[in-house]
């Protein structure tokens, strides 16, 4: 996976932040979807490599229950974790314990967490009856 994930931050479109993100999510029955960061010039506007994926995966038809794991690497010596917007759709659109693995770009960090690791005190749709 991780040198899938390093392959895969070559796609990345990150000028104005200079910041490669790869994800890849993988799910239960082995099907994977990639994904990586893409910037504009208004960052609202530009998507995340995890979202980029998982988004990939729900319009194929895959539900939160289907999603195994997803695996996120940035080009650094530091290990990266989803930001704010990227948690809530994890939160959203995986379950509680779906794997969350992030690399170093060498790939000899690495930090394995839950989505309920990740987003502890959570708001999602539970919170807002929607059914």
């Amino acid at each position: 996976m991780k040198d899938r994930l390093r392959e895969l931050l070559k796609n990345s479109y990150s000028p104005v932040y200079n910041y490669p993100v790869a994800a890849i999510v993988e799910c239960k029955d082995g099907q994977t979807f990639e994904g990586v960061n893409v910037e504009t010039s208004s960052p609202a506007s530009g998507v995340c490599a995890e979202r980029n994926a998982l988004y990939s995966a729900i319009s194929q038809g895959y539900k939160k229950e289907d999603i195994e794991a997803i695996y996120i690497m940035n080009k650094s010596d530091n290990i990266c974790f989803p930001c704010f917007v990227c948690r809530q759709a994890l939160n959203d659109l995986c379950s509680e314990d779906t794997l969350i693995v992030s690399f170093n770009y060498k790939g000899d960090k690495s930090t394995s967490v839950t989505v309920k690791d990740l987003c502890p005190f959570s708001f999602g749709t539970n919170d807002i009856n929607v059914k």
